[in-house]
């Protein structure tokens, strides 16, 4: 496994982070004893940094995380989030932040997270957001309760308004670097790099786009989206190899993000992940893949409030 430090903090962090959404049942049903055995797994072969957060399973990918993190709490870098706690329920008071923090040291089964975040900030007033809540997590962090704060979205515009105006220590963006997009380095990494603020990056496989399966059919993306990452599926298919090991290499090799979080709900897929590290991707398939993706490169779906989209 490589590490890298997160931004200018103290951690040091896996570069392959376990994504504990599907411990909620957020991309169907699992096996509980099999996603257990998966953290387990996972830390064995010196994943560190896992990522849950309340509205993942409405609390449910929270409570089994901490249920598979008991005797290993020590041997990871915990992140959760607050604000968010339902597809339309968001809260970002200080107030909320506090309670939020409460519940998921009891659901996880800890006195202290390493990470907490405002979640999918887009969704809420930025002025709140910055005069607010960032306050409310930085005197959670006072106490002891929170090693290191940040914000979370899909909206760059609005991550990097934030961290222009509010002082964060990590931000997390999903769908916004892999083989389908590269807005990221454009908009957010210039202030990440002169703020140094860690950056860890979500969603290598834009949410099930470049999967064998396909997408869910909650899926914001466009059909020509997914026609075309289908389309990226076979070509890898065809050339011996599997896009979600392509993309997730293309991922790990960015140069500043600490970390790439990817969802594992199996031992099978922790092994999976893990052959990106030894993996290199073929230069002249890489130039095909971004021959088929042209067309629909950095084309993103809107989410959050209309003023804060971008």
């Amino acid at each position: 496994m490589e590490y890298r430090q997160l931004g200018a903090t103290e951690l040091q962090v896996s570069t392959i982070g376990f994504g504990a959404a599907p411990l909620g049942d957020v991309y169907g049903k699992v096996d509980v004893a099999e996603t257990t055995a998966a953290v387990h797994e996972a830390i064995d072969s010196g994943i560190t940094l896992f990522d849950v957060s309340p509205y993942y399973g409405l609390t449910l990918a929270e409570s089994r995380l901490g249920e598979a993190l008991v005797g290993y709490r020590d041997k990871v870098v915990l992140a959760t989030k607050c604000g968010r706690y339902g597809a339309s329920e968001f809260d970002f008071s200080a107030a909320s932040v506090t309670k939020s923090c409460e519940d998921s040291l009891q659901r996880l089964k800890t006195d202290r997270l390493d990470i907490l975040q405002a979640h999918d900030v887009e969704f809420g007033d930025a002025d709140q957001v910055v005069n607010e809540t960032i306050p409310a997590l930085r005197r959670l962090q006072e106490q002891g309760k929170v090693r290191v704060i940040g914000i979370t979205g899909l909206s760059l515009k609005n991550l990097a308004a934030i961290a222009r105006r509010a002082h964060v220590d990590c931000m997390i963006t999903y769908c916004r670097y892999n083989l389908m997009i590269s807005d990221m380095d454009d908009v957010l990494l210039p202030v990440a790099e002169e703020r140094g603020i860690g950056v860890i990056n979500a969603s290598p496989l834009h949410m099930g786009v470049l999967t064998e399966d396909g997408v869910p059919e909650w899926h914001p993306s466009s059909l020509e989206i997914r026609a075309v990452g289908r389309q990226v599926v076979e070509l890898c298919k065809a050339r011996g190899v599997s896009a979600p090991l392509v993309a997730l290499r293309y991922c790990l090799d960015h140069s500043y993000v600490s970390s790439t979080l990817v969802g594992m709900a199996s031992r099978e897929l922790v092994r999976a992940n893990l052959k990106a590290l030894e993996f290199s991707i073929d230069p002249e398939l890489l130039v095909e893949i971004q021959r088929l993706v042209a067309p629909v490169h950095n084309q993103i779906w809107d989410s959050g409030l209309a003023e804060n989209r971008g």
